[in-house]
């Protein structure tokens, strides 16, 4: 006697419910922790900007024997024949002021700053 058996192989939907509830908690873990490592490397990559910006104003300060309230204009610290080459963009869009030999760079994101 013989024994048919239906053998149709495949996934039940209870198995496919499964991996997508295991994908979506994977997912729910995974997204958070990529948009904080994006929102650290755009703030490491600002404070970079506001070092440069600040080591252009001193060097434009010893080019120029100015100091202290006086400060450099964005022509005077970006081109091809200044400093700094182009100006420096934030990438949170954020907006950089120069500021005078007295105070250091700012970026308008408030957690972008230029530490002591």
């Amino acid at each position: 006697m013989k024994n048919h058996f239906n053998s149709k192989r495949g996934f039940t939907l209870v198995e496919i419910m499964i991996v997508v509830a295991i994908i979506g908690v994977l997912a729910a873990i995974a997204v958070p922790n990529l948009m904080k490592a994006r929102k650290d490397a755009q703030r490491a990559a600002c404070i970079q900007n506001l070092r440069s910006i600040e080591g252009g104003k001193e060097v434009w300060a010893l080019e120029s024997r100015k100091g202290g309230s006086e400060g450099p204009t964005g022509a005077e610290l970006y081109g091809n024949d200044k400093t700094i080459k182009s100006e420096p963009t934030c990438p949170a869009r954020g907006t950089y002021t120069i500021g005078t030999m007295d105070t250091k760079p700012t970026c308008s994101t408030p957690d972008h700053v230029l530490p002591n």
